[in-house]
This record gives structure tokens, sequence and C-alpha cells, in this order.
């Protein structure tokens, strides 16, 4: 349980989450992925970093019981703090990034797979942007990677999820395989990069980042000062406490 990281010694280093019953990252974990992700690219062996996760689900975001179960605002500042992090180990990280994404990928989830640079899908994948469930706005910036803009906004007002096989279409997600061919997968399309010279490829990956035509972590930085806005105002809390306590979204009202 927990973040763990292992190396192949052909090039690969595959990160694992496991963090039961549904991966929902407490705050401290975030930043235990991002110094994952860093000192996997760090080191020159590594010619590609595998993110994947063990369970039900790739990520279901951050663990809202532990927010809600904290006084004040620390435990959210840590999480938003958190999140941006691991979003900007992904997007930053000196290797390319490959994600493979089982079962359900949604809030903080979307910041990892949005930031990455090759992303595999199980067949019963699934994506989404729950924030407006709970109070809360973020990834948008990430989704905008996935999806046309239209449809990130339809997706994002309205909570719906978008499967592995649309993103598919969409030219995202490169492969989508039965969830036991997921890992193998991943794997073989980390050793086509690993197999390159990572002298080449390293400065491929900074290049790339480099003439990217949106800043996501400033992107990311504004979408968070709204959702501080909505915390300030009470809006916030009100959706995460019917959250906790139904495991639904709050009414409308």
């Amino acid at each position: 349980m927990g973040i763990t990281s292992t190396s192949d010694g052909a090039g690969i280093t595959t990160v694992t989450v496991d963090f039961p019953p549904v991966n929902a990252l407490p705050s401290a974990a975030w930043f235990e992925l991002a110094d994952a992700i860093v000192a996997a690219g760090k080191d020159m062996s590594t010619h590609v970093v595998v993110l994947r996760a063990e369970g039900r689900g790739f990520n279901a975001g951050v663990d809202i019981k532990e927010m809600q179960a904290t006084e004040g605002f620390d435990a959210l500042i840590a999480a938003n703090h958190g999140c941006a992090a691991a979003f900007a180990a992904v997007y930053d990280c000196e290797v390319p990034v490959v994600v493979a994404v089982n079962g359900f990928c949604v809030g903080g989830g979307i910041g990892l797979v949005g930031n990455a640079d090759v992303i595999v899908a199980s067949d019963d994948a699934v994506f989404g942007l729950p924030e407006v469930d709970r109070g809360a706005l973020g990834a948008a910036t990430h989704l905008s990677r996935l999806v046309p803009q239209h449809l990130m906004r339809t997706l994002y007002y309205t909570a719906q999820n978008v499967t592995a096989q649309q993103l598919e279409h969409f030219g995202s997600v490169y492969k989508v395989v039965p969830r036991e061919e997921l890992d193998a997968t991943a794997l073989e399309v980390a050793g086509m990069i690993a197999a390159k010279d990572t002298r080449v490829i390293r400065r491929a990956k900074e290049a790339i980042n480099r003439i990217d035509p949106v800043d996501v972590k400033t992107a990311y930085r504004i979408e968070q000062g709204f959702t501080f806005e909505l915390n300030l105002a009470g809006v916030a809390d009100e959706h995460r406490d019917e959250f906790v306590a139904t495991g639904k979204p709050r009414s409308n009202h």
C-alpha cells in the first residue's frame, strides 16, 4: 500500500499507486507521488516512467473524507498544493511518462493523465471531472488536453464521464486493451521509448514542453483560485459534507 517505485534494469521505472479502496489520495500521498516521479526522471538510468495503479481504478482524486475531518483549511490547501506538485512532476519529468489507466480516472487523476506523454487504458476505463458536484473547480486545464474544447465544457458542467474508446477516437489515448493486457501494453510502448538514446529523448521531452501552447501549471493555478473562493464562501463545504454523508452530489438549489 502507498507509492512504490521499481526499475526493470532496462530503463523503465514503474511507479505504482495503491491506496485502497478506490485510490483517493490523502494530501501527503500527492507529494509522495510527485517525489517518486521527479526522482525517477533525474536518474539517468531511467529512460521512461510508467505510472500505474493497483485496485479497482487508477485514481479517484483527493481524499474528501480527510478534508472534511480536518478543522480549518489546512487539508484543503495541502491537497491543492499536493495535486499541483504531482501534476507538475508528470509534466516536468525529465523522461516521458506513460500512464496505464484501469477502471476509473476522475478528479485529480485527470490532472495526472492530462499531463502525461502517452496514455494506454483498459477497455472498462472512464475519465471524468466530478468537481462541480463537489463544490470545487480544477483540472479543466488537463481535460482540455484529452478532448476538444466544447466537449470539455460539456463534460465539466455536467460532471459526465468519457470512455477510453472515445478518447482513443480523439487520439489522446494511444491504445485501449482488455484490463489483463494493460500492464503489458504500457510496458511495450515504454520499451519502445526506452530503446532510444535517452539523451535525445530527454531533450525531446523538454523541447515539446517548451513549445506547448498552454502553460499548464499557471492555468491550473488560476483554476485553484476559484476553488479557494468557493471554499471561503462556504459553498464547497456544503457539497463535500453531502458527499461524505450520502456518497451522492448535493441536489440543486
